[in-house]
């Protein structure tokens, strides 16, 4: 067996804006292993807020690399690498190669539900983005939000698209002392969850007071070992690959914290259709799925899947 890696940029089809920045690209780390005939890909998506970048991620790889050809194994590579997108892209690269080895049926199921991003905008910019999403069959919009002109934006685009489920992320923008008054307001709008409100280190004040809607852990939670921290804190999380490491670890993380009672999301960074594929084994395990980050690129990695009305067609 031998693995390589390499790095990839795809342009945006429009600057995708957040409480942390804008990005018109989404830079990528691919990891192909090679072996009895097989390839196997992985991708992830270095994320600065966790200290990655495309050469760090490449620089974490390249030694673990070296070790598939003597026989490294998925068990192994979760105390070689730790969690993160580094892992991630080689973890899912050799999950894709021994179920290509094995000859694996595609499982299903042939499509997934997905919430659709808005990114930060004025409020009319948002509602018209928001009625456009409605008109092509969307139903679940996700609002990315900073701590200015919340309620404005939200009202805005609830207004746009009155039947629409909304979420809200806030991606640990937003002060706590407003934050309980804030949920409630957000209830009344119609908002079905928000997102990671506070910022990771500094969200134990979730628990001093109850919650009118479900809160998710997004930057909060990477890994089993953080749930002992989330609980009373969050009721729902977000798996992402790029935080677990992996396939792997993401499957582990899903098992315990449904036995501990949290509730599950789906999500994933601005990535290519590769990232979602890996992802697809855990689509009917949570409550909502945020998929949607190929649709944000002028073009996307062959082949491409197909989405559709709210909808992620595996074909």
């Amino acid at each position: 067996m031998r693995a390589l890696c390499y790095a990839e940029s795809w342009p945006l089809r429009t600057t995708f804006v957040i409480s942390r920045g804008a990005r018109s690209e989404a830079q990528v780390v691919v990891v192909e292993v090679h072996g009895r005939g097989v390839t196997g890909i992985g991708e992830c998506s270095p994320y600065a807020r966790y200290g990655e970048s495309v050469d760090s991620v490449i620089g974490q790889l390249q030694p673990a690399l070296d070790a598939v050809a003597a026989g490294l194994t998925r068990t192994q590579l979760q105390e070689r690498l730790p969690a993160g997108a580094a892992r991630n892209a080689l973890d899912c690269a050799l999950a894709d190669w021994e179920a290509k080895c094995d000859g694996a049926a595609f499982a299903g199921p042939e499509s997934l539900p997905t919430v659709q991003t808005l990114g930060i905008d004025t409020p009319s910019a948002m509602a018209d983005a928001a009625r456009e999403l409605v008109e092509q069959g969307v139903s679940v919009l996700k609002l990315k939000l900073d701590d200015r002109e919340v309620l404005e934006r939200v009202k805005a685009v609830r207004n746009a698209a009155p039947g629409a489920q909304l979420v809200i992320d806030a991606n640990e923008s937003w002060p706590a002392d407003s934050l309980p008054q804030r949920c409630q307001q957000l209830l009344d709008l119609g908002v079905a969850m928000l997102e990671q409100p506070l910022p990771a280190d500094r969200d134990a004040v979730l628990s001093s007071f109850p919650h009118p809607l479900p809160i998710c852990a997004d930057e909060s939670c990477h890994t089993r070992a953080d749930l002992p921290r989330l609980r009373g804190r969050y009721e729902m999380l977000n798996i992402k690959l790029d935080k677990t490491g992996g396939i792997t670890e993401a499957r582990a993380l899903a098992d315990e914290a449904e036995r501990q009672g949290f509730q599950l999301m789906l999500g994933c960074m601005l990535c290519t259709s590769r990232a979602i594929r890996a992802a697809w084994p855990l689509g009917e395990r949570v409550r909502f799925l945020d998929l949607d980050g190929p649709t944000w690129l002028a073009r996307d990695a062959q082949p491409p899947l197909r989405f559709a009305a709210g909808r992620v067609y595996w074909t």
